[in-house]
């Protein structure tokens, strides 16, 4: 059961991350789930916004904290398409979600597991479950295309 959780809200991960592209922006997107209830969702928004913080998961959990009215949301799972940044994982960890899971890995920036092991820091005060690799193919797919266009032009 999980695993079709897991992808079902991928997907919506997914449908986010096109917005992203269809405004000009790296396509990745991210939802913020808990009980089975959306509780915050967004997409890569620095350009649009002049932001350099506007990361799809620090959007998503912006909104799912105005939503909750409480920046802590424990017992949540962040569903991103892109493996987060050394920014996002901290932005993570001092909102307690209790689960990540994400698409594709990123050599260059990730730092769940491809760069660094961020969730695993010495000293942390709280710990996330991190899964990667769902629907990795389709994310991926979609970043490479958008870069391939923007090459293009």
């Amino acid at each position: 059961m999980q695993e079709n959780e897991d992808t079902h809200w991928m997907r919506h991960a997914l449908n986010l991350a096109q917005q992203a592209a269809e405004q000009d922006e790296v396509p990745v997107g991210a939802v913020i789930v808990r009980d089975g209830v959306v509780i915050g969702e967004g997409w890569n928004r620095p350009i649009s916004t002049n932001d350099p913080t506007a990361h799809a998961e620090v959007v998503a959990l912006r909104d799912a904290a105005k939503r909750t009215n409480n920046y802590r949301l424990t017992g949540a799972t962040l569903y991103v398409t892109l493996e987060p940044c050394l920014m996002c994982a901290g932005a993570m960890v001092h909102a307690r979600i209790g689960r990540l899971v994400y698409g594709a890995s990123d050599p260059k920036r990730g730092a769940i597991n491809s760069t660094t092991h961020a969730l695993d820091t010495q000293g942390l005060n709280h710990r996330i479950e991190p899964e990667g690799g769902v629907l990795a193919d389709e994310s991926a797919a979609l970043l490479q295309g958008f870069f391939r266009d923007r090459r293009r032009e």
